[in-house]
């Protein structure tokens, strides 16, 4: 009990060092941003995004306002609420045992019990509620990398107007001065050498 306590203490001192550590570090990869999620009713308005906060509203009905969370309604392992075709998957696993069976009985009866619940989980992860906000984020993030990558091309293109710009006006300069060394020159070579006295 007293090493849990210490690893739950550990793991909390962890935890909150590299929350602080974050939030002092800046924006500055495309998922260090701070993403705000808000469930917002009827005609209410969803905040804009500033800086380096996305804002992601899930609009529910004004009905649904004071109303306990969909989630927490029913009972979720009522079988009225679950499909034919898994009722009738569940009935396979009736006689087997064996290896894979996830059954007492039979050798290697245990091997399956993992499978078993991997599966239970990604059917649990499917029916989540918090996927629409993971797709609504995606897509925010999406627009805001469009915006960004827009402007990162403006700039390039006027960073490259100014390089030609600059190698055009460094050319002409030395063609210049090219041409003043080659008239000095040939005017070096026109005139006579002096005579030694």
């Amino acid at each position: 009990m007293k090493r849990f306590a210490t690893l739950v203490l550990t793991t909390t001192a962890v935890l909150t060092a590299s929350a602080s550590y974050a939030q002092h570090s800046g924006a500055s990869q495309p998922g260090d941003e701070k993403i705000n999620q808000l469930i917002v009713y009827g005609n209410d308005k969803c905040p804009e995004s500033t800086g380096d906060e996305i804002v992601v509203c899930a609009r529910m009905d004004e009905a649904d306002r004071y109303r306990i969370p969909s989630n927490l309604r029913g009972d979720p392992n009522d079988p009225r609420n679950q499909a034919m075709s898994e009722r009738i998957k569940a009935y396979e696993y009736v006689g087997a045992s064996g290896t894979m069976s996830c059954s007492p009985s039979g050798a290697g009866g245990f091997t399956g019990c993992g499978l078993k619940e991997i599966d239970r989980a990604y059917a649990e992860k499917a029916q989540d509620p918090g996927i629409t906000f993971g797709r609504l984020i995606a897509a925010e993030r999406a627009k805001r990398m469009a915006g960004i990558d827009a402007e990162a091309a403006a700039v390039e293109e006027r960073v490259k107007e100014f390089e030609k710009g600059r190698a055009e006006r460094e050319a002409r300069l030395q063609a210049e001065l090219d041409a003043k060394e080659a008239a000095e020159r040939q005017a070096a070579d026109a005139e006579p050498l002096p005579e030694p006295k």
